[in-house]
């Protein structure tokens, strides 16, 4: 069992870690009364559980309380510096303790961080009982854990904290004189207190690591030592946002951003780009999902669109950040604001499941190419008709394998240039079916 240790030299957020379900703040959802956690906690059953929030929300902290609370030996594993070796480890340590009729609660941080390999080796003993397992993850588990031990293990979602349980872990800090900084008589106003916790984004942890890194900066007056807002910024010049440029959060925004575009706001398009922007995203990536989007949801209602969204790239990519990020912003008010169709995306997909269902069907004899003898004597290109030599440049011919015949895929809408597109369509068909209800004209055949 890991212990305590010595607390002379912890940071504030540990120190200040509560020990106690009555000093948690948040996650009501979870341990309001009448709410899963309480429900388990009333009953004295705890099963395996995967935790799965952003960083600071109490992960690591709920789960020693879970296990405080139900008198299980508590060992503390970290994805990131242990393996399969310090795993076997653990497991015998666990069937000593039940040798003496005692449980075992394992804490796996950064579970997502094993590898399939090692979280097989988990299965096992979870399925025995022999451990219960709490993993914390800051990544879906739908992606990162691996099916069989999802199975086993209850997935409890930890939201972000609200402003006012902020508050509530700002005030504790400040007035506690045992682990806190009340020995400090430190005074906040508050504008500072207020850009701390809107700093913070819902980490407890971001919190209380700022509040104990502005205390070195504060002005002493009549023995009080005043932190104001102007203190505070000058500590943080950048307020860095949540968010893992490979995870959750980043699938999240790029999802906002997209779906803003797609419902033609230009006012979210250009926050949730600046959020991406703001967090330390790539720009480039952000430009190739323009350049995605100008063709999935607007194609040839706006061609226009797409030679934009590549210029945007173009553009930054020469200039760099933050230059080259009006650029990105122009091409997402554009796209925002452009007639919006999926007809291109939608025929493209008609297309390949035609082609996924039928294989490889030969190309019509009439519209190959015939360059040899030996083609034009089996019968390469024989029948072809060539539209410039034809009124209108039109000519009725089946340029489809024989078996799609009649096969549409590309049906244009009635917004922006595709409504002249859709109108030259019909204009044409039309022509066609009137030729095709005439005497058939000679038509030069070329060759």
């Amino acid at each position: 069992m890991i212990g305590a240790g010595d607390t002379t030299h912890k940071p504030l957020a540990e120190r200040m870690r509560p020990q106690q379900l009555d000093g948690f703040a948040g996650q009501k959802h979870l341990l309001g009364k009448g709410k899963m956690l309480w429900r388990l906690l009333e009953e004295n059953t705890l099963p395996s559980l995967l935790l799965w929030g952003p960083p600071g929300t109490g992960k690591t902290t709920l789960a020693r309380i879970l296990a405080r609370s139900t008198g299980a030996d508590f060992i503390f594993f970290s994805a990131v510096l242990a393996g399969v070796k310090e795993i076997r480890q653990i497991i015998e340590e666990a069937r000593q303790n039940l040798a003496v009729g005692s449980s075992t609660i394992l804490f796996v941080d950064e579970i997502h961080r094993f590898n399939k390999s090692q979280q097989d080796a988990f299965l096992p003993h979870v399925e025995s009982g022999l451990i219960t397992l709490i993993g914390a993850t800051t990544e879906n588990p739908s992606f990162q854990i691996v099916a069989p031990l999802l199975s086993r293990c209850r997935v409890l979602t930890l939201d972000p904290l609200e402003p006012s349980d902020l508050r509530l872990i700002f005030d504790r800090a400040l007035h506690d004189e045992k682990n806190g900084l009340a020995t400090l008589h430190l005074q906040f106003d508050d504008q500072a207190i207020d850009h701390l916790i809107a700093m913070a984004d819902g980490d407890g942890r971001r919190l209380l690591n700022s509040m104990e890194i502005t205390t070195s900066l504060a002005c002493e007056t009549n023995g009080v030592r005043l932190i104001t807002l102007d203190i505070v910024k000058d500590a943080f010049q950048r307020n860095s946002l949540r968010y893992d440029a490979g995870g959750e959060e980043h699938y999240n925004l790029i999802s906002a951003l997209h779906k803003s575009l797609r419902d033609s706001d230009p006012d979210g398009s250009l926050y949730w780009l600046g959020r991406m922007l703001k967090s330390g995203e790539d720009p480039l990536y952000i430009a190739r999902r323009l350049i995605r989007f100008a063709s999935e949801d607007i194609g040839n209602a706006d061609p226009q669109a797409l030679t934009l969204t590549i210029n945007a790239r173009q553009t930054y990519h020469m200039l760099g950040s933050p230059e080259g990020e009006l650029a990105l912003a122009q091409a997402a008010i554009y796209l925002a604001t452009a007639p919006k169709s999926n007809a291109t995306y939608a025929a493209y997909k008609k297309v390949m499941k035609d082609i996924e269902q039928t294989g490889s069907l030969p190309v019509p004899l009439h519209i190959r190419n015939a360059p040899t003898r030996l083609m034009r004597e089996l019968g390469y290109g024989k029948g072809y008709k060539y539209a410039h030599d034809a009124a209108n440049a039109l000519v009725e011919q089946d340029h489809m394998p024989d078996a799609l015949h009649g096969s549409r895929y590309y049906e244009p809408t009635n917004r922006g240039h595709e409504t002249i597109i859709k109108d030259r369509l019909t204009k044409w068909r039309k022509i066609l079916a009137q030729q095709n209800a005439q005497p058939a004209d000679k038509v030069a055949n070329k060759k």
